[in-house]
């Protein structure tokens, strides 16, 4: 029997945003897996660094999956779960064999960017919707991809591959 959800979010605004975190849900589970693909094939100098930079990274967003399928289903609605679903949702690229390192700080830098790019296009639907909880969810994780991608910009610093 389906109960009637009464949270104080009209169906049509949470249908709206359950749709956007199910593409932020999406892109987070790819750049899970990549992140921590590269965790497993990272070679050259800086293999400690980045080994145990891109663990943090993955077992962050290995949470951070949980939290926002968990929403989804909060607002009512199922949370995509399948490989086949993600291929459709996802907007950042998986990763294609095991680049050099200093290539996988540049992807996962740009593709954290992307992910913030997502959860910040989600902000005017939770507000429309009077969605705080959501709203501070994004919030969140904005937080978390922004300081990231910072964060492995600046191992690119001196390098000569850089990212505009």
């Amino acid at each position: 029997m389906e109960q009637k959800i009464d949270i104080g979010i009209p169906a049509q605004d949470r249908q709206k945003i359950a749709e956007g975190l199910s593409h932020l849900l999406a892109d987070t589970y790819v750049l899970y897996i990549k992140t921590h693909g590269f965790h497993w094939n990272v070679t050259g100098p800086m293999f400690t660094t980045l080994h145990t930079m891109f663990e943090a990274q993955y077992t962050e967003l290995s949470t951070a999956v949980d939290e926002i399928a968990e929403r989804i289903r909060s607002l009512g609605f199922e949370a995509p779960g399948s490989g086949a679903a993600f291929a459709r949702l996802k907007s950042i690229d998986e990763a294609d064999g095991a680049p050099v390192a200093e290539e996988m700080v540049a992807q996962l830098a740009a593709d954290q960017e992307a992910v913030a790019r997502v959860g910040r296009a989600i902000l005017p639907l939770a507000e429309a919707g009077k969605d705080e909880v959501t709203a501070d969810l994004i919030t969140q994780r904005l937080q978390v991809h922004e300081k990231t991608a910072w964060m492995l910009r600046s191992l690119l610093e001196n390098s000569t591959r850089k990212i505009a």
